[in-house]
């Protein structure tokens, strides 16, 4: 009995919300809502999620500090956002949310399909960039926050 060979590559891996192609390359399937990432860095929770147009990444940078245990301490950090939101690189995004959590985004190009290597790289660039920023929040009395347990392991 002879084997023939296919001149078809084999169908891709399927991983979570990646397909793998033969050569360990990551191509996102249609599903852009689960191709997300937690981790820490510096204790503070981030996220990296991968979009149709490159990654999108994430950092609870802080949180302003409470009206009620420290009104005086709340105006160097709001004064800190003011002076941070112009220095920021360009794409990148500093936001409050109804919680007052300071939230740093940054949205970055990614070839795709990507390697793990590709991504991961994006990843600790995007840290090693937040490192300045985080001092400097840090530094004017922004509060830390406790992890999550998703980001707890």
């Amino acid at each position: 009995m002879a084997q023939h060979q296919s001149d078809q590559a084999p169908d891709p891996l399927p991983l979570g919300p990646f397909d793998v192609e033969q050569d360990g390359i990551l191509a996102l399937r249609e599903q852009p809502a689960r191709a997300k990432l937690q981790f820490e860095w510096r204790g503070r929770a981030c996220e990296a999620a991968l979009t149709p147009e490159g990654m999108r990444m994430g950092a609870v940078a802080g949180r302003v500090p409470s009206t009620a245990s420290l009104p005086m301490d709340r105006e160097p950090v709001f004064s800190a956002l003011r002076s941070l939101r112009p220095e920021l690189p360009l794409g990148w995004r500093l936001g409050l949310t109804a919680d007052h959590r300071i939230r740093i985004e940054a949205d970055t190009a990614v070839r795709t399909p990507a390697s793990p290597v590709t991504l991961i790289a994006a990843l600790v660039g995007f840290a090693m960039a937040l490192d300045p920023y985080l001092d400097r929040l840090e530094a004017a009395g922004a509060e830390s926050l406790p992890l999550s347990p998703v980001t707890r392991h």
